[in-house]
């Protein structure tokens, strides 16, 4: 859970002992051990680390039917929207996730026109679906009103792309809309909250899901990715492994790939999955950015890609060895409880 902490005082010093500036043998320790008047996040990653950085400003805080939520002005990387004590975006580097999650899957698709967004709230998503010209129609459905109505007001950076004709914004739970719609989608992308017990996504990262609910929504020649966890060196074993192990079993191609995201002080993971193969070199993926996207990447092109699916070896080793498949009966979550569990 992230916490916020606002100082009693001025300036404090560790050293009860020296606060002259030096370490007590007459060196200067140049603000080591100093702690400054701010107000500070701070989320805890795992049970014996934790991350935190200064904030200019809390801009909202509260809860909704389903999610803790907070929106803050970090000195750092923003603004930044904290749902359930994690991390979701920050302003300054969301253009790595984002860029990520959505150009993949739809360069390598050969002329995607309907996307279905699971999830996606903050309309970050929808901005980089919408720059693509054949895109004609997509659906983004997020559980949480409130969320969507805050960063719809707040995040000024996806203003265009809420009012984008193209753009159809449901609330909903995304496996009812799923289940509820008839028609097939080109695209669909799950920008859905981390799995963390108690949250109100880990339900939509499993076998079944993916293979009654998602695959039968696809057109032939159909993409799905989702954001998969995080996927660094020691924390890839908690969700990545195993959501990328879970669509093996449902699609015939899938490919993990990875970036670092400075804000989340870890790689993060994304995975994507079809029956047709992915088969377009660095060169081709970039020949496609020119054609059929507005705008320029600030992050991916085709040489990006050829990198971040090189996982290192460890990561391929753990992914070639895992075994277990996600479903309801054994989940796995990252470090963290959302609000459900919280209330028992």
């Amino acid at each position: 859970m992230g916490d916020i902490s606002i100082p009693n005082d001025g300036i404090s010093n560790n050293n009860n002992n020296n606060n002259n500036g030096n370490d007590g043998n007459g060196n200067s320790n140049n603000g080591v051990g100093v702690q400054r008047k701010s107000c500070w996040y701070e989320e805890e990653i795992e049970e014996n680390l934790r991350w935190c950085f200064a904030l200019k400003s809390i801009l909202h805080t509260g809860a909704s039917q389903y999610q803790d939520i907070q929106l803050l002005d970090t000195k750092p990387f923003g603004k930044a929207l904290v749902i359930d004590g994690k991390l979701q975006s920050a302003e300054i580097d969301e253009f790595i996730y984002h860029e990520s999650l959505v150009h993949p899957a739809l360069l390598n698709h050969p002329n995607p026109k309907s996307i279905f967004i699971m999830g996606g709230g903050e309309g970050s998503t929808a901005r980089e679906i919408l720059r693509h010209w054949a895109v004609e129609k997509v659906i983004m459905c997020d559980i949480d009103e409130e969320v969507v109505d805050f960063c719809r007001t707040h995040l000024l950076v996806n203003k265009d792309a809420f009012y984008d004709p193209r753009l159809e914004l449901i609330i909903n739970d995304a496996r009812a809309e799923l289940e509820r719609r008839e028609e097939v989608y080109d695209v669909i992308i799950g920008d859905l909250a981390d799995p963390i017990e108690g949250g109100p996504c880990y339900k939509l990262y499993t076998k079944s899901f993916y293979e009654l609910i998602v695959k039968p929504r696809l057109n032939a020649g159909g993409i799905f990715v989702t954001q998969a966890g995080p996927a660094g060196i020691f924390s890839h074993t908690e969700v990545f492994s195993c959501i990328y192990n879970t669509l093996r079993q449902v699609f015939k191609y899938v490919v993990p790939y990875s970036a670092h995201i400075p804000s989340y002080a870890d790689t993060w993971g994304w995975v994507m999955a079809s029956d047709t193969p992915f088969t377009h070199s660095a060169d081709e993926l970039d020949l496609r950015i020119k054609q059929r996207i507005e705008g320029e990447n600030r992050y991916f092109d085709g040489k990006t890609f050829s990198s971040s699916s090189t996982l290192s070896k460890a990561v391929r080793k753990t992914l070639y060895n895992e075994t277990h498949v996600y479903t309801e009966g054994s989940a796995r979550f990252i470090y963290g409880h959302g609000a459900a569990y919280k209330q028992h």
